[in-house]
């Protein structure tokens, strides 16, 4: 929805950065920077961005091929350092205010998250030997371990929530004397929490990142795991851009970027975050439009305003009455009932359905169940009918879909 036809000039440092690339030589040329997407990216990769130092690096290990993380939105090619997005993760956890401290306090970290992730990581593991199923196989580093092996954490067994509990015991009592920080996606773990009860080990801190997050779902984090709950927001290509606080407010992690922000026309103060970078040396990204979509305080298009950031651009929902966010759609589900878990909008033309899950597993009252069907009308455009489920299916990536058409 951004019109990638507009440039402008960008500062010396991301101009040098990129004079010898070939995507880049003529725009740094003329310091005239178009918007750009992941598909403008992938017409002419990898040999727009292989110059001899890039060539090189690939051949010593210094850089590698891998792609990015795709949900319901394409995937795109990268080179990149190894253990780039862990090292701006680690650098956002040793910075951040409130829970820096446990990462100078060396405690080990426990990420509860997708099991695509930890698939990856017992692939990169493979030279140690024995099952990918095995917890040396899913240690990414010396102080980081994946525990969930499962693709849909609704349906773990009563074995597989015994085994994490009692991973995460041990780590956090050989690594750190009973202490260990949770990286973790906010819905796998919300579910290990509803599912282990009392026997969940609290953390002493706590990062969610991987997805939007729910207001319900990071009030019952906040809740139960009574320590600090902090967000992150980035991506595999860009590295993390910015962190929240345990109030909710967003702060910049912009070490060598810039950020810009282009008003999507017809929405509620809705704009794509477009992103400048150089920390990648390998691929800078300039002028790249994330596909991530923000909101300011005051409406307008400064970067400092940014008060949340709403939802993927490719995921709005687009009717003849409005254009709609995921988070805007989440304000009126949090502001009716605090009960709601998973949700998904499905949409057929004019008319659309809202399933639900709850945290108890029950129903909502018909009074509140009708009063989500008005407002997600009303917000959407869409005649809504909001249904009940004991489950919402997960994607395939691990990631929920919050809209389908």
């Amino acid at each position: 929805m951004t019109d990638t036809r507009i440039t402008r000039p960008l500062p010396h440092e991301f101009v040098e950065a990129t004079r010898d690339i070939p995507f880049y030589q003529e725009w740094a040329a003329a310091n005239s920077f178009p918007i750009i997407t992941k598909s403008d990216l992938a017409e002419t990769f990898p040999d727009s961005f292989m110059t001899p130092q890039v060539r090189s690096a690939l051949e010593t290990g210094a850089a590698q091929y891998v792609w990015s993380t795709g949900t319901n939105h394409a995937r795109m090619p990268l080179i990149r350092p190894p253990l780039f997005l862990l090292k701006t993760y680690y650098a956002v956890w040793r910075d951040h205010p409130e829970i820096g401290h446990t990462f100078a306090a060396g405690v080990p970290r426990v990420s509860v998250t997708t099991r695509l992730a930890t698939d990856h990581v017992a692939r990169v593991n493979e030279a140690k030997g024995g099952e990918s199923s095995d917890i040396a196989r899913r240690w990414l580093d010396d102080r980081t371990v994946y525990v969930n092996q499962e693709l849909d954490p609704a349906g773990w067994s009563s074995e597989a929530v015994d085994r994490m509990v009692e991973e995460i015991d041990v780590v956090r009592s050989e690594k750190s004397g009973g202490r260990y920080h949770l990286d973790c996606s906010s819905y796998h773990a919300a579910y290990l929490l509803r599912a282990a009860g009392d026997r969940f080990p609290h953390p002493v801190s706590a990062i969610h990142g991987y997805e939007f997050t729910p207001r319900n779902v990071r009030r019952f984090l906040a809740e139960r795991l009574g320590c600090p709950v902090v967000e992150l927001f980035g991506s595999t290509e860009l590295g993390y851009l910015y962190y929240g606080d345990t109030q909710g407010r967003y702060h910049p992690h912009l070490v060598d970027m810039e950020v810009e922000l282009q008003p999507i026309p017809g929405s509620r103060g809705i704009h794509s975050l477009v992103v400048s970078s150089i920390r990648n040396p390998f691929m800078p990204l300039l002028r790249y439009n994330t596909g991530d979509c923000v909101h300011t305080g005051d409406g307008s298009s400064d970067p400092r305003q940014i008060v949340r950031f709403c939802g993927r651009e490719k995921e709005l929902l687009v009717t003849d009455a409005a254009i709609t966010s995921q988070a805007e759609l989440d304000d009126v589900i949090a502001d009716i009932s605090p009960q709601v878990f998973v949700y998904q909008l499905r949409v057929d033309g004019s008319q659309a359905e809202l399933a639900y899950t709850t945290f108890d597993g029950t129903a909502l009252d018909r009074a509140s169940a009708d009063e989500l069907a008005t407002a997600a009308s009303g917000l959407t455009g869409a005649t809504v009918v909001a249904v009940h489920r004991t489950h919402i299916p997960i994607g395939k990536s691990g990631k929920y879909a919050w809209l389908v058409r």
